[in-house]
């Protein structure tokens, strides 16, 4: 089974300069937890909705001024949509990561790959064993030994009022 018959076509995307604030309200509204981040028609990055919570609790800036290409990750593992599964799986479990960008010539969107088009797919084909669907999800749920910076700014939060009856 190849990546095109299980992917998501045409993902909903955002463009370098998109502020976090409209990021995640594309998130919100087409229930994703992802955007690929497109230039100049080719996929540049890609933003999760963890990047987005963690660039807001870590910096001092309100979501619409920040704008995306800050957050965004761009060393990002891809495939093809003529990739089979199995390899997409393993770059997934290799990269640790839930999703893979299907990109095409010249770096092209065509679609995104997620664990849970994997799992659906599991369930509608035979080619994917449930196994090998618990084994990726394993190998993407290690932990990667991420060590946050050596200091943090603390951000100080005002006491929330509780109120007596």
């Amino acid at each position: 089974m190849k990546v095109r018959d299980v992917m998501t076509k045409q993902p909903k995307c955002c463009g370098p300069d998109t502020n976090l604030a409209t990021a995640t309200e594309l998130m919100w509204t087409n229930d994703c937890g992802v955007l690929p981040v497109i230039d100049d028609g080719k996929l540049a990055g890609i933003i999760t909705d963890r990047d987005i919570s963690i660039a807001l609790g870590t910096r001092k800036q309100p979501a619409a001024e920040i704008p995306v290409k800050d957050v965004a990750t761009r060393d990002m593992q891809t495939c093809t949509s003529d990739d089979d599964v199995h390899t997409a799986m393993a770059t997934i479990r290799r990269a640790k990561v839930h999703r893979l960008p299907v990109v095409g010539d010249g770096g092209k969107l065509e679609g995104i790959v997620a664990l849970n088009d994997l799992v659906l797919a599991a369930d509608r084909h035979g080619a994917i064993v449930y196994e090998e669907i618990i084994n990726t999800i394993k190998a993407v749920s290690e932990h990667r030994g991420h060590k946050p910076p050596a200091e943090p700014e603390k951000l100080k939060f005002p006491p929330i009022p509780v109120a007596v009856a």
